[in-house]
């Protein structure tokens, strides 16, 4: 016997909320949330003293490895006790936060070689290379979970908070020091206005992109538009110029041309790597969508495999590393040249295409520096695997939700 389901508008209503709709994560007090531990009062202090907390309130998808006061004593007993009040104490904090969420799970599930995750210290644009990225491993044997740095090593203690998709909070047994960080040195912010070309050779893999950028003119707009809602530039690494097919003249384009392909590297809005991860909008506009029209000239954003994907429509790249975040800035390392469909479409380029589709996260190579991390890392995520976001696990939750409501009404009318 068919049955006969009456459902009203206002379930229909917040069905349609429910599965279309996005909760945003908000940024939380990390203060308030570490009180109630006397054990991290001392860490807890440093992140107000040092400004690193006021840091944290910008931001959603982090992790933070705190250090109980035991401990922190016995890394370095000078800092609890106040004798570096003006000091670079402030990027060693910041490397013991995480710019992904990081559950207990996620940690319990790193390979054993471990996986370079990329701290706060990693924007500031300090950090040499990728010396700003700590590598997590996990021992089955052991169960242990070990943070190294090029300089230090933890073990992780336990799970103090979390709010999912949000933060999670860690505690380890001892103090990170990044490479080539001296305490005892005045810590000085990058100013406002930031020199980009100069950014860029300092970071010593985008010599090729810093040299056109300079030369086209276009990095004077950039640096304008840093006063407005921000800036966010994918930036391709030397190799990334080196890899391109024979086939794509880009350095043959006319000035006019070159000038928007480096436009189509860039969004007028700052996003840092967290709200990447988690974007609502896939298709984002860029400074050469503004320029030439709606609708073209338009990279697609997305999370593949762990990682942030940017597809053009003929080349699928992915960012490699973090090389400045501070607002109103992002500078990101892509793995490819970001070549608009618009001008490159007629004959469409394999640049490393992946089987399974989608971008995929590159193999990452500790640098010289970076090698001084024992394991080596690299991310052993299965080929076309994807790790569903924090957005798509709400979305899912909102869905199933309504679909609750709907069957409870139908359960109400047979009453």
């Amino acid at each position: 016997m068919a049955i006969s389901i009456t459902i009203p508008s206002y379930t229909l209503f917040y069905l349609l909320i429910f599965s279309s709709c996005h909760l945003p994560v908000f940024s939380v007090n990390v203060v308030d949330l570490l009180t109630s531990y006397p054990d991290l009062s001392d860490f807890t202090n440093l992140l107000t003293t040092t400004a690193v907390a006021a840091d944290l309130a910008q931001r959603t998808s982090v992790t933070l490895l705190t250090v109980p006061n035991a401990f922190l004593h016995s890394s370095s007993p000078d800092l609890t006790a106040g004798h570096h009040p003006s000091s670079n104490l402030a990027d060693v904090i910041r490397y013991h936060v995480l710019l992904e969420y990081l559950s207990l799970s996620d940690l319990r599930h790193m390979p054993p070689t471990g996986k370079l995750v990329t701290t706060l210290f990693q924007t500031t644009g300090r950090a040499a290379s990728n010396s700003g990225t700590v590598n997590i491993t996990f021992s089955p044997s052991s169960n242990a979970v070990t943070i190294y740095s090029p300089t230090s090593n933890a073990t992780l203690l336990a799970l103090i908070r979390t709010l999912p998709y949000n933060i999670s909070i860690f505690s380890i047994n001892s103090l990170l020091v990044p490479y080539n960080v001296d305490l005892m040195a005045s810590e000085t912010r990058p100013p406002l206005g930031l020199n980009i070309t100069k950014t860029l050779i300092d970071g010593h893999q985008f010599n090729v992109a810093a040299s056109m950028l300079q030369a086209s003119g276009v990095v004077s707009e950039f640096e304008a538009d840093e006063s407005g809602a921000g800036i966010t530039l994918f930036v391709p690494t030397d190799d990334a110029f080196a890899d391109l097919p024979s086939s794509v003249k880009l350095q043959s384009l006319p000035a006019d041309k070159k000038a928007v392909v480096l436009r189509f590297h860039v969004l007028n809005c700052y996003y840092p790597l967290g709200s990447l991860e988690s974007i609502v909008n896939p298709v984002q506009p860029t400074l050469a969508t503004e320029q030439i029209g709606a609708s073209s000239f338009t990279l697609n954003i997305s999370r593949v495999n762990g990682s942030v994907g940017i597809d053009t429509g003929i080349v699928q790249a992915s960012v490699t590393q973090t090389v400045f975040d501070q607002k109103p800035v992002a500078i990101f390392g892509v793995s490819e040249v970001l070549l608009p469909r618009e001008f490159f479409g007629k004959n469409p380029i394999e640049v490393n295409k992946p089987v399974t589709g989608g971008a995929q996260p590159p193999d990452i190579a500790l640098s010289p520096v970076a090698g001084m991390y024992s394991p080596g890392g690299r991310d052993s995520s299965p080929a076309g695997m994807e790790i569903i976001s924090a957005a798509e696990k709400v979305r899912l939750q909102r869905l199933l939700l309504g679909l609750w409501c709907i069957w409870l009404n139908y359960l109400y009318q047979r009453r």
